[in-house]
């Protein structure tokens, strides 16, 4: 896979991985410590960074901008990606989760992103999950103002079926441009529920988040034999470890995903992105499924 890639026909161009800054909060960093980590990450390659606006108790994006107002031209280098739509109780005033998905408040989250980051426009805008009570008509119209703002360049869903990413689709004058999804050996629906088969259909790249389990795959007794037949696969192909190995598992799929990196330690980013030179063939593929799953193909 290139080290750079458009993700679909009229979207962004985005590095083939991506720093995902989920857990910022914990990696316990101060601004120029995470200045430099960002520097280093956009070194190696790895210039498109996905977050959304709940993450960090809504604390993430903030020491972000905190981060990057220590060297505003680094933006330029670039791609930073948003996602919007949770309502946490993290917030003042909501008594309870919830989705949210009205024009109103889309428009006002992306603004606050905005301020946050220290940045004039968003390279992407997904919304975050499948609201039950979303009115396509009303959020196609915050799209729509964000785009014609230029506070947002292009826009995708995150963990959306494919009826929902067309319900959406259908409202818009412009394409939506990516579904961010969960994909990993030890979490596999989306390869075969239709989502990544309409990411194929529409030859548009999906972004992949929790690639290693969110952590399970190494820590779980029941992925052990897992861990045994990545490792051996690991040997087979010249790996370093097997995290490599996951994500060059995850960029099989013909999809082409784009996984996200969790991680705040340079090293293992760095590690991660070496994955992009490593190739599986079909059988070492199944095996790994196998291994995962418990079971063989029908």
């Amino acid at each position: 896979m290139e080290q750079r890639t458009r993700i679909s026909a009229q979207g962004p161009e985005f590095s083939s991985m991506i720093c995902g800054y989920w857990r910022l909060m914990e990696w316990q960093m101060t601004p120029q410590q995470l200045l430099a980590f960002m520097q280093q990450h956009v070194e190696l390659g790895i210039t498109t960074a996905d977050h959304a606006d709940i993450y960090g108790g809504y604390q993430c994006e903030a020491a972000f901008g905190q981060a990057l107002r220590l060297k505003p031209a680094l933006r330029q280098q670039m791609q930073l990606v948003s996602k919007c739509g949770i309502a946490t109780m993290a917030a003042s005033g909501n008594t309870i989760g919830h989705y949210i998905t009205d024009k109103d408040y889309i428009i006002a989250q992306t603004e606050r992103s905005l301020r946050n980051m220290y940045t004039d426009h968003l390279d992407l805008l997904l919304i975050h999950r499948p609201d039950p009570l979303m009115d396509a008509d009303n959020t196609a119209e915050a799209f729509i103002a964000l785009h014609q703002s230029g506070k947002v360049k292009h826009f995708g869903v995150s963990n959306f079926t494919p009826s929902q990413f067309s319900l959406l689709q259908s409202r818009l004058p412009f394409a939506l441009v990516t579904n961010q999804v969960e994909i990993s050996p030890v979490h596999q629906p989306a390869l075969l529920d239709g989502t990544l088969d309409q990411c194929q259909q529409l030859r548009m790249k999906p972004m992949a988040w929790s690639c290693l389990g969110g952590g399970s795959l190494f820590s779980e007794a029941q992925y052990q034999p897992l861990r045994e037949e990545l490792q051996q696969v690991a040997q087979e192909i010249g790996a370093e470890n097997i995290e490599q190995v996951v994500y060059a598992w995850i960029m099989r799929l013909p999809s082409q995903p784009l996984p996200i990196i969790g991680s705040g330690k340079i090293e293992r980013v760095a590690s991660a992105w070496q994955a992009l030179s490593l190739n599986l063939n079909r059988q070492q593929w199944f095996r790994i499924r196998k291994a995962a799953l418990g079971y063989d193909v029908p």
